[in-house]
Formats: C-alpha cells, structure tokens, sequence
C-alpha cells in the first residue's frame, strides 16, 4: 500500500493575490502541522505523495507527484460549495485577529470557538467532497482547508 501520507505542499503563489503577517503565519502553521501528521492516499497511487494546490476556473486542483517528483494525477474538486465556508472563515479570522491586536481579550475565546466551529464544518466537508477519490483524515482536512482558503484570498 505505500506510505499514505504527504510528504511536501506547495500552493500555487500565482493565484495568491496578496499576503500579510496573520496569513502568511496561518499558511506555515497549517504546512508544518501537515507535514508532522496527515493521513493521505489517493486512490490508485502507492504514497508517499508530493503535492501543489492551486486554484482554475474556480476548481481546486490538486496535484499529485510520487515521492521522486513524477507526476501521478491532478484532482479536481469545483469549489462552489465552499464558497461560503471560505467566505465566513475569513470574517471570523479577521475578526480574531483584530480582537487579539486589540487591548482587550474581550470576546477572543467566543470568536476561537466559532473560528474552530467553521473550520471543522469546512474540514468535513472537504473530507465529504473527496471521499471517493483520498482517503484522509480529519486533522489532514483541516489543514488543507486552511490552505485552500489562503488560495482564495483576494
């Protein structure tokens, strides 16, 4: 069966607009934490996998590579059911951070838990959307919403 894990991402910094401090942390938080621990297998391919996430018309493709860099197959996922999930998992984090820069604390553990609420909604759903093609588990969905999401901002 291989190794089903991920042994190295890369986002398409192409389709990455513009960056700043907060989510550049959140894109190697979410790397490192993937590459520490992720369950991945594609189905058909033997892992360890090397992948590239990018966004096209509106489609996450994600590409898979063998562990010598030899391309496998590109997954495509239309991402118009996240649309929202990305959307409100961007309004809670810029809330966040907004609330821990401020003076007071106030109301940071409420905006954390709904930020975890969405963040796990999403991750499930991302699990839900690619069941029939990665078997994955739910720390690894968790990680790659958050790098979709840094895909999508604009």
């Amino acid at each position: 069966m291989g190794d089903p894990r991920i042994i190295d991402v890369t986002l398409d910094d192409r389709t990455i607009i513009r960056r700043n401090a907060d989510v550049e942390q959140e894109r190697r938080i979410a790397i490192f934490d993937l590459l520490e621990a992720n369950r991945f297998a594609a189905n058909g391919h033997e892992g360890p996998f090397r992948i590239l996430l990018r966004v096209e018309d509106n489609r996450l493709a994600i590409d898979l590579k063998d562990e010598g860099d030899a391309p496998l197959e590109t997954i495509r996922l239309g991402l118009g059911r996240f649309r929202r999930p990305i959307r409100d998992y961007f309004a809670i984090c810029d809330s966040y951070f907004k609330a821990v820069r401020s003076d007071s604390a106030n109301g940071i553990e409420t905006i954390d838990m709904a930020r975890r609420a969405l963040h796990n909604d999403a991750a499930d759903l991302l699990k839900e959307c690619l069941e029939d093609r990665i078997d994955m588990d739910f720390d690894t969905a968790r990680r790659l919403f958050t790098l979709i999401c840094v895909l999508h901002i604009k």
